[in-house]
């Protein structure tokens, strides 16, 4: 669903700038900008160009192109735009996964493919600036295709009671075993729990994290 076309007051628009080395994206991008009530503050085929143009002003989405004529790095780019507090947004042909991967990792929000139409990338424009988390089709394989997305960090401890946990024990002999309370035991099964399901992992069962413990080596089916 595209976003209202009805024009905000200059100081109520979506301040917006576009890094692309292509000028034809840059001019189109302006077009949209113009039909869809964003205010565009600066428009540059790199981010060192960028940079001194939206320092001086507050800019609330950088649109970015993976890869650009100058050889800068992808992570590099979203970094730098991200430290002027602008969030970024990828506009690509997403033709490299490593790339998608990289520039989510550093923290871009979300990734419009160039085949998309402009109106769609407006839209998750508008999203991205009402604090909306996207997840489309692109952002969802990247991180699926990469697992430290889905990496649960959980700590030397929990990986313990939950190796113990999941292999069969109870809470009160991981407790014994661990020379740990049972509240303590219950508590760290909790935060692993709290953990998976923050990564996109849900573990409500005992079995749910056989299955984690299994998939993240702290368990081998030998050991079973």
């Amino acid at each position: 669903m595209n976003p209202p076309t009805q024009i905000l007051p200059l100081d109520e628009q979506i301040k917006v700038a576009i890094v692309d080395d292509h000028d034809a994206i840059r001019l189109g991008f302006r077009g949209a900008c113009a039909e869809f009530g964003f205010n565009l503050l600066a428009s540059a085929a790199t981010v060192e160009e960028l940079l001194p143009k939206v320092q001086s002003t507050r800019c609330d989405i950088v649109v970015l192109d993976l890869s650009l004529a100058d050889g800068s790095i992808v992570e590099d780019n979203v970094r730098r735009i991200l430290q002027t507090g602008a969030q970024v947004l990828i506009f690509s042909i997403g033709d490299k996964q490593n790339l998608i991967r990289a520039a989510l990792k550093a923290g871009a929000s979300t990734m419009v493919l160039k085949s998309q139409s402009m109106g769609e990338l407006a839209s998750a424009i508008t999203l991205v600036a009402n604090g909306i988390v996207v997840n489309n089709l692109q952002t969802s394989a990247a991180i699926d295709a990469d697992i430290d997305f889905k990496n649960a960090n959980l700590s030397p401890r929990e990986r313990e009671v939950l190796g113990l946990y999941a292999s069969g024990f109870a809470l009160k002999q991981v407790a014994s075993q661990l020379d740990i309370k049972l509240a303590t035991a219950k508590e760290h099964i909790d935060r692993v729990r709290s953990k998976y399901s923050g990564v996109g992992r849900p573990a409500s069962t005992k079995t749910d994290l056989l299955i984690r413990a299994l998939e993240d080596g702290i368990l081998e089916d030998g050991s079973l």
